[in-house]
């Protein structure tokens, strides 16, 4: 099979995986009606899946899963499993343990999806790497999105055919993987990859670099998208708007789909680390300018949001590209794999410091001060940038 169809069954596999990501929070009006007593909100929701992919992450990378097991099949047990562990909450007894244990085991299960997903790309799109990458996490946002889709439609989706259909479809990605793409992988167990020595990536100058500005970028990441329904409400409020926050919430995660894919062969001709540093950028300013955006015109409220949704997401994949191509070839699945891990621990820090500003003071302090991780990328990517025409 060709590096074409591969990419495209990848894409689509990526999508499909992705769609359990949100699938909770795009349900919690409902849960919250069906569980009136429950005690849980939108941070509880996604700290749950962040701290479930952190576990994951940590685990496969500590135990070389990436690059001791063939690639495709640990995609597909992991959708499988996945797929189980999303629709727990249809079929186990629904209460609040249950919504956090199935949340929290189905972002592990995301671990072996997203990563390992990246070294199928890498294995198979060499030097356009930077440009598949960009196509695999357009598919990965869509499908983020997704669920906030079918939520907003004007369609009697009950919350559970939400979870049923995300579900159904990362079982889909997986088969797709683990038995249509042929396998390119060379399972083995790296004689490098032991105790700390992993750790000693990060004494590579551009591999630091390259993994600070990704964590720079994770601190706004997820923080924007788990509270982007909260930001499109709160402006209905302020303004007497009527916007429907579902389907917005949908279009504007999803629009980083065009950051990606844009961004991605944008990187052919300038180069990954150019293309992430100005996506950025361009989000830091975003965050800075939020107060003002709050009493502007819906227009032009809803294109600001969608910049932003295209920018703070369009360099996932050029960080991911930087950090493939810094980290040894022999632990790279297992290199990425801990910097994602670092990268989604700092997720739940930004989502509860986020949620103690905006109760505590306002919600334009709050996304203001989301910048604070963009500006740390910024600096630390800066190097990398100019360093040479590989990362230029």
């Amino acid at each position: 099979m060709s590096k074409t169809p591969v990419l495209s069954l990848l894409i689509f596999s990526a999508f499909c995986g992705s769609s359990l990501w949100f699938s909770g929070n795009a349900i919690l009006k409902d849960l919250l009606i069906a569980m009136p007593n429950a005690d849980f909100d939108v941070s509880d929701i996604t700290s749950a899946v962040q701290l479930g992919f952190i576990i994951g992450t940590l685990f496969f990378s500590a135990f070389n899963i990436a690059d001791r097991f063939p690639a495709g099949r640990v995609f597909l047990l992991s959708s499988l499993l996945g797929s189980f562990f999303n629709c727990l909450i249809v079929i186990a007894p629904l209460d609040t343990s249950t919504l956090i244990i199935s949340r929290c085991l189905t972002g592990f299960f995301l671990a072996g999806i997203y990563p390992v997903g990246i070294k199928i790309a890498a294995l198979w799109c060499g030097k356009d790497l930077g440009s598949a990458l960009g196509h695999f996490l357009a598919a990965l946002v869509i499908g983020t999105a997704f669920p906030h889709l079918l939520n907003g439609l004007d369609v009697a989706f009950d919350w559970q055919t939400i979870i049923i259909t995300s579900s159904a479809l990362a079982l889909i990605g997986g088969l797709l993987v683990g038995f249509v793409i042929p396998e390119k992988s060379n399972a083995q167990r790296t004689p490098h990859h032991e105790g700390r020595g992993l750790f000693n990536i990060f004494k590579s100058k551009d591999f630091k670099a390259s993994s600070s500005g990704y964590f720079g970028h994770m601190w706004e990441l997820y923080t924007f998208w788990a509270f982007l329904p909260i930001i499109l409400s709160a402006y209905n409020n302020q303004t007497g708007a009527d916007l429907n926050v579902a389907l917005w919430s949908f279009a504007i995660i999803a629009s980083g789909s065009i950051g990606c894919s844009a961004g991605g062969l944008l990187s052919l001709k300038r180069g990954s680390a150019p293309v992430a540093f100005y996506q950025l950028a361009t989000s830091c300013i975003c965050c800075l300018v939020f107060p003002l955006m709050l009493s502007a015109p819906t227009e032009f409220f809803l294109l600001y949001l969608c910049i932003w949704g295209i920018t703070v997401a369009g360099d996932s994949p050029q960080f991911s590209t930087l950090n493939a191509r810094t980290a040894p070839p022999e632990i790279v699945g297992s290199a990425v794999t801990l910097v994602i891990c670092i990268g989604f621990s700092l997720t739940i820090v930004s989502l509860h410091v986020f949620e103690f500003l905006m109760t505590s003071f306002s919600l334009a302090i709050a996304v203001s001060l989301m910048a604070i991780g963009p500006l740390y990328g910024i600096y630390a990517l800066h190097p990398l940038k100019v360093k040479n025409p590989l990362f230029k």
